[in-house]
């Protein structure tokens, strides 16, 4: 998003007659396909709620506060569906400030790897991934490419009940690629950080991308992946005393507050950062929540005084 989109959206919210928004402005300024935010109406309720008899129905300010929070969603990794859920009771005041983090999003990029994945041309997703992360770095990526793309297939499963295999093709070459950049050469810190899903938590695409993303900063991590028992994160704690520690609970019944209390006292006393929706009702005092990959890039940075 330009500068002049920014100051033009953050003065259309200061002004009331102004904070009236139509799809195709709602569209640029989240970097998505006005069918998206048709399909996000249509399929999830969440369209405009302003309308005036002989104009189209514009979104309002609170409007436009849900969609933000629902992309800010999809960008971590969750799926369209569970991110609507949460977003449609979402009430928050509503920050010109936040237009700041709006990813700007390549639509014929993302439409050229889209229609390569519709065809299960492996080789051509893998390339094109891979070229746009040498050009781009992994966490400008995921948000700009991986997650519009992701969203665009879960639409199109969502829609037609086809795709899956499309899906997992997909998921496959990102967890692929990602992970080829996870290993650090020389790391700015000494002692890895400690990533895991806990629970049964399977999704771990973002937690993949974030691993990477730390590894662009020089950061070594000590990645768990998938469903990691409680035991194992404790026995890395106790061996190794991590600066910092990242969980992510995609769904709520895997935002244990038990893993957290049973985290063994080591010193220097780690940070712990949570990621994903499922913390969303959770207790977690004492704790960093993340709302995206860059917010827990920033606090585990910060973790480690860099």
């Amino acid at each position: 998003m330009s500068p002049e989109s920014q100051i033009s959206a953050a003065t259309e919210v200061a002004n009331p007659e102004l904070a009236r928004l139509t799809v195709a402005a709602v569209a640029r300024r989240l970097g998505i396909a006005p069918g998206t935010l048709r399909t996000w109406d249509r399929r999830y309720g969440l369209g405009p709620s302003d309308h005036c008899v002989g104009e189209h129905r514009k979104y309002t300010q609170e409007d436009f506060a849900r969609l933000l929070y629902m992309h800010k969603l999809v960008v971590s990794g969750v799926s369209p569906a569970d991110a609507a859920k949460l977003a449609v009771g979402h009430r928050p005041e509503f920050s010109p400030s936040e237009l700041s983090s709006i990813p700007s999003v390549d639509g014929h990029l993302v439409t050229s790897l889209y229609r390569a994945s519709q065809a299960l041309d492996r080789v051509g997703v893998e390339q094109g991934i891979r070229a746009q992360i040498a050009k781009d770095g992994v966490a400008a990526v995921w948000v700009n490419l991986l997650v519009p793309l992701l969203c665009l297939i879960g639409e199109e499963w969502e829609r037609t009940g086809e795709g899956i295999a499309t899906e997992h093709m997909v998921s496959d070459v990102i967890k692929k690629v990602l992970g080829e950049h996870i290993k650090v050469s020389h790391p700015r810190n000494e002692v890895p950080v400690l990533l895991a899903c806990i629970g049964e938590e399977m999704h771990s695409l973002a937690i993949t991308a974030l691993a990477a993303s730390l590894a662009e900063l020089g950061i070594q991590v000590q990645f768990l992946g998938a469903r990691t028992p409680t035991d194992a994160i404790n026995e890395v704690v106790r061996r190794c005393a991590p600066p910092a520690i990242f969980l992510w609970a995609q769904l709520p019944e895997n935002a244990s507050i038990e893993v957290l209390n049973s985290l063994p006292n080591v010193r220097p006393a780690p940070r712990i950062i949570l990621g994903g929706p499922g913390w969303a009702t959770a207790d977690c005092h004492g704790a960093f929540v993340a709302e995206d990959l860059a917010s827990a890039c920033r606090e585990i940075a910060l973790a480690l005084g860099l």
